[in-house]
């Protein structure tokens, strides 16, 4: 299959999925590792409907998800990057606001990517070489400057350690740009400067199921997404920054204005 057809089979089964988010009731939660790091019977059977989506039309694939024990090689000729339910605590509280995220990856590098917004019914998507789409519509990310954009932020919320430099940078984006938003979801947040909604997004300490799609699509839109020193992202088990902007120079302007933060 190519990549264009694997996306297609990753935004059907993410409307299934999101089908489960739209019913949902009795939500129970259990800790993971405290009291903000939650998981629910929903994001298990999310993630589970699709991975056999997945592995139907795909046997060969492997996967790298974030309700599960074992995590298959980043590296994998083919591989599927899944966060069945982004922004858990917003589902548990009845915000409305979370989303589905599929990445697919071959050998290390980001092909495919799919975010879906049962909420709103929005589905972003994105192949790489072959832009960004929300509904089936191409989206560009804006063409402001920081001083005249949104920005989106996320708090790294189970690392306390982090929170002091984070509302600093906050305030300082706060000061330099418009408006600063938090919304409780990484991959919406990045769809968001995709979109051209906001001109910047960052946050100090994400898994890679928290950026793998979101970026491609920030990518694709015309954007750039990077650690939060400017430096590239990698694909990597690892936790890291992030920052995606709506372009160099917005990126430019963040580095530069935070610069005695980091």
């Amino acid at each position: 299959m190519t990549s264009n057809e694997i996306c297609t089979v990753m935004q059907a089964a993410e409307r299934k999925a999101a089908e489960l988010i739209l019913h949902a009731h009795g939500v129970m939660t259990e800790r993971k590792s405290g009291a903000r790091d939650v998981v629910t019977q929903y994001d298990r059977a999310v993630q589970q409907l699709l991975m056999d989506e997945l592995r139907a039309a795909v046997p060969e694939a492997h996967f790298f998800c974030e309700e599960m024990n074992e995590r298959e090689k980043l590296d994998s000729p083919q591989l599927f990057i899944i966060d069945p339910i982004d922004g858990t605590m917003n589902f548990v509280r009845g915000f409305s606001h979370s989303c589905i995220s599929v990445a697919y990856a071959e050998k290390g590098a980001v092909q495919a990517a799919a975010v879906c917004n049962p909420y709103l019914g929005e589905m972003f998507h994105a192949v790489r070489g072959g832009g960004a789409f929300l509904n089936g519509r191409e989206i560009r990310t804006a063409e402001d400057e920081l001083a005249n954009s949104v920005v989106c932020f996320g708090t790294a919320p189970y690392r306390p350690d982090l929170s002091d430099k984070t509302f600093a940078l906050a305030r300082r984006m706060f000061e330099k740009s418009l408006d600063v938003r938090r919304e409780g979801t990484a991959e919406l947040d990045l769809c968001s400067v995709a979109a051209g909604r906001a001109g910047l997004y960052f946050e100090l300490d994400l898994s890679l199921w928290d950026y793998a799609a979101g970026a491609l699509i920030v990518e694709e839109a015309g954007g750039v997404c990077r650690r939060a020193d400017g430096s590239p992202l990698a694909l990597t088990a690892e936790k890291s920054t992030v920052v995606a902007a709506a372009s160099e120079s917005v990126l430019a302007d963040y580095l530069r204005e935070t610069a005695d933060l980091r």
